[in-house]
């Protein structure tokens, strides 16, 4: 579970700050502009998805009790996954890009694919209490952006090629140096011609003028864990719309909308079954069959059994999300009185009266076994 910790060389009771300065430091040691070994790209990467989980204290905390199969799964609202080397660039850039002048250190020419990266597209699946307790894989269809096939992205008419932007040099920043109190320094912003693509256009594509990218209907198959609940949302990496000549993709956001079973009442990964049973079945006790997500199962009735008894099946609730165990099904039991009798049933109840003796109501150990059924 200490691996995190151990690739940024911290504690695993470290602050927030010292998370950060750990990261700082070992990112600019291995930030694939500055260090141009092999290994290099590959370790940054990983001191990168160390961080994005360390620094935010829910993902840490799931981190801490379960270790990287807390931050795996949909489990509490996000779904981690391992970062690319774009989007380690742009968590670098995000957290330390307007510090001490990292921009132009690096270029600034890696943050410039956040200008022309693709829409987020978000889309709701419906799942039955059969598909959490299973997992499924769902097939979505959405429209969105896709990359033009005539022009393969770029935007430029077949047989042309996008040209240098003749403002910036290809760069996509212009710099602008003046004077201070303190000395010179350099500011550095997109090219206003370009608007930070560092290339301009000059014949467009016909079919899909420029853009590099046309509407299309686009059809994703999503594997959905067993355990999911409707606060849970998969988010699947460069799925989303297309991003202008050739930028980066966007993310599809599935959102994920769980039907309820009338048959249960959900409490987390515990499933609750209400039983009713008639004054006889409790009192001679029985076997009875209950529905489970995974089929019927038989549970026995105890003789003298108290109304709101409970009855734990264990692990024949839902799974655990992103973990190999299961939640109980709990079946309550309730006694059914009849709202009619007929004659047969009146003759009959009149004569068990008889027979029934003192009432419990009198007797002292009555309410101390009811509260220990009902848990109190």
């Amino acid at each position: 579970m200490s691996e995190f910790y151990v690739l940024l060389g911290v504690a695993r009771d470290a602050t927030e700050a010292e998370i950060k300065k750990a990261y700082r430091k070992l990112a600019m040691e291995y930030h694939p502009d500055r260090n141009p070994a092999p290994e290099a790209e590959a370790r940054f990467k990983e001191i990168t998805e160390a961080y994005e989980v360390l620094r935010d204290p829910q993902k840490r905390a799931a981190y801490d009790r379960y270790g990287k199969a807390g931050v795996g799964g949909a489990a509490g609202g996000f779904n981690f996954h391992h970062v690319d080397l774009a989007e380690a660039l742009n968590i670098f850039m995000r957290d330390f890009g307007g510090l001490g002048g990292l921009e132009s250190l690096f270029g600034g020419g890696r943050a410039r694919t956040d200008a022309r990266r693709g829409q987020d597209v978000r889309v709701t699946v419906k799942l039955s209490l059969a598909d959490v307790a299973a997992g499924v894989k769902k097939t979505v269809r959405f429209k969105a952006p896709d990359r033009c096939t005539n022009c393969q992205g770029t935007g430029a008419k077949p047989g042309t090629r996008p040209t240098a932007c003749g403002t910036c040099g290809g760069s996509g920043e212009v710099r602008r140096a003046a004077r201070s109190m303190f000395g010179q320094f350099v500011s550095v912003s997109p090219c206003p011609t370009c608007a930070g693509e560092g290339v301009v256009v000059q014949e467009p594509c016909e079919v899909c003028r420029g853009e590099g990218r046309v509407r299309a209907e686009k059809t994703v198959t999503v594997d959905i864990p067993a355990g999911v609940s409707t606060n849970n949302y998969l988010t699947l990496r460069g799925q989303g719309a297309a991003g202008p000549r050739n930028g980066p993709a966007g993310d599809l956001l599935v959102m994920l909308d769980i039907k309820e079973d009338d048959r249960f009442e959900r409490q987390g990964d515990d499933l609750i079954f209400d039983l009713p049973l008639s004054f006889s079945q409790v009192a001679l006790g029985t076997t009875v069959t209950v529905p489970t997500p995974y089929g019927e199962e038989e549970v026995r009735i105890a003789p003298g059994t108290q109304p709101e008894t409970v009855v734990r099946l264990r692990g024949r609730g839902l799974p655990v999300l992103g973990q190999n165990s299961k939640g109980d099904l709990i079946v309550r039991v309730h006694v059914w009185t009849p709202e009619r009798l007929t004659a047969e049933q009146e003759r009959l109840f009149q004569e068990l009266a008889k027979l029934e003796g003192e009432p419990p109501t009198r007797s002292p150990g009555f309410w101390s076994k009811l509260k220990e059924a009902l848990g109190a």
